[in-house]
């Protein structure tokens, strides 16, 4: 939609095809049984994307949509060796890709550190300033992430005060 479009129900659908065919996978937090979240799902499954579910309280109704997925087979998700699971053969491939291999620097975080500048740093901006490849960019960062050394940010990251 044209920047300035006001949002309206009836787009919701379509954005949301739109962000589960950028993704490799989907995760459904909370969902009632009539949602968005439940929208996006279903077309990441219909687009061949892992969907993902966390099971709740029985009692809570933000649960029930999460459980109706569950029940239709989508991933169990409770910690991040659930996703990596998913997606271990995947990774596998990229990992042995003589192509990503060329490219691909020694695992080292405090690398991609380098890269960071003052104030907000964007995904694009990262991917240029130090030549990873999106995939392994996006894994760097997240082992940043769960260290506590930057934080996620309305677009992008930054480093987190106090820490490398």
């Amino acid at each position: 939609f044209a920047p300035g479009s006001q949002p309206r129900r009836e787009y919701f659908p379509a954005r949301n095809r739109i962000i589960s065919g950028l993704s490799f996978g989907t995760i459904v937090v909370e969902a009632a049984l009539r949602s968005g979240s439940l929208i996006t799902a279903r077309t990441a499954a219909e687009q061949g994307r892992e969907v993902f579910a966390i099971p709740g309280s029985l009692h809570n109704p933000l649960s029930k949509g999460c459980h109706r997925l569950l029940r239709d087979g989508a991933n169990w998700l409770e910690s991040v060796d659930d996703v990596l699971h998913a997606f271990g053969d995947f990774r596998r491939t990229l990992e042995d890709s003589p192509a990503l291999s060329a490219a691909r620097r020694p695992d080292d975080t405090q690398g991609l550190l380098a890269h960071f500048t003052t104030g907000i740093n964007g995904l694009d901006d990262l991917a240029s300033r130090s030549g990873l490849p999106m995939t392994e960019l996006a894994e760097q960062l997240a082992d940043l992430e769960l260290e506590g050394r930057i934080k996620r940010v309305p677009g992008g990251y930054s480093r987190h005060r106090g820490l490398a």
